[in-house]
């Protein structure tokens, strides 16, 4: 008997504090006097209305505990029914040990623990690696979690020069996800392929201070730079797809990495996808990064959107650059 593994649960912890484009724009004032900043240049630049912003004693740990424990208690299951657990996210409390340790500790967890990390692409990739374990017998039940504090990246002290690469950093946002995948005797992961144009990773950077104190510090986002290190893996994607039969019309529920509302549209209209299979999480929430694709599948969950059998396709996108994309059958 063939063994698969499926996604059973979602589950999401949003800060109720929102941070406003307008206050966004009149900090960024406020710190960079010598700045001309128009009015609504957020939105018009992003489509960013708000952002989540978690309390300021908040660790990432923190936020992905808080939904790790909303799935235990809405799947009625105690820690030790779980097999492993993984941390996957751009913010992290430590750099030593893993963070999924940390995790763990806060929910009372006591199995295995590891880190899974990827940029923005981390939780897909952990997904990856879940159905790997899970398929080959080695583990029946994995818990993935994510803590994002990505308002913490924020450069409110920018020049002229170093707005094209500074004003990206003032959309993250801060929220936790988590997701249980499951042992299943039916595909819920039912294909997948991962890609990438390692010599695009100048395109975003964020050097650690200790190891690269000579580097340039904070969030680096040269927007064109890293788009223009995706091209070629979008088309690689839609063959990947193409040779699977998958009809992106045809599907129930489309997930995207969501850096901004044009990145969204544009990627549609490159792809094919009808806008109405996408939720838009971006402008009231900002750049969830890692969290991006389970903040959607909980939001579709939520609406009602997701029933048990349909078809989901995850796009995962990340600085280095890497893509992913992932078949899913709920």
């Amino acid at each position: 008997m063939n063994t698969y593994s499926r996604i059973t649960h979602v589950a999401v912890h949003l800060p109720a504090r929102r941070q406003s484009s307008a206050e966004i724009e009149h900090l960024l004032r406020r710190s960079s006097p010598s700045l001309k900043l128009p009015e609504g240049l957020m939105r018009r630049t992003f489509g960013l209305h708000e952002r989540t912003v978690a309390d300021p004693g908040d660790l990432p740990s923190d936020l992905a505990a808080r939904a790790a424990t909303r799935v235990l208690d809405a799947t009625r299951l105690h820690p030790a029914d779980i097999d492993l657990l993984l941390f996957a996210a751009v913010s992290a409390d430590v750099r030593e040990p893993a963070n999924a340790h940390i995790v763990a500790a806060k929910t009372g967890l006591s199995c295995p623990a590891f880190d899974v990390g990827n940029a923005c692409n981390g939780v897909i990739n952990a997904l990856q690696v879940a159905d790997a374990l899970i398929r080959t017998g080695q583990h029946r039940r994995v818990l993935i979690a994510c803590g994002e504090s990505l308002t913490r990246l924020s450069r409110w002290e920018l020049t002229r020069e170093q707005l094209r690469t500074g004003l990206t950093s003032l959309t993250g946002a801060d929220l936790g996800v988590a997701l249980l995948v499951e042992v299943s005797p039916e595909p819920g992961i039912t294909g997948s392929v991962f890609m990438a144009n390692s010599a695009g990773w100048q395109a975003a950077t964020l050097y650690d201070p200790h190891h690269a104190p000579d580097s340039p510090q904070g969030l680096h986002v040269d927007s064109d730079a890293l788009l223009g290190s995706f091209l070629g893996l979008d088309d690689q994607a839609a063959q990947w797809l193409k040779d699977q039969d998958v009809d992106l019309q045809a599907v129930d529920l489309v997930c995207l990495h969501q850096p901004s509302t044009p990145f969204v549209h544009t990627f549609c209209r490159r792809m094919g996808i009808d806008p109405a299979q996408v939720i838009l999480t971006f402008p009231h929430t900002g750049n969830a990064a890692a969290a991006t694709l389970p903040l959607q599948l909980a939001q579709a969950a939520h609406r009602g959107r997701l029933a048990r059998g349909q078809t989901v396709v995850l796009f995962g996108m990340a600085s280095g650059a890497s893509a992913a994309v992932m078949l899913l059958r709920w």
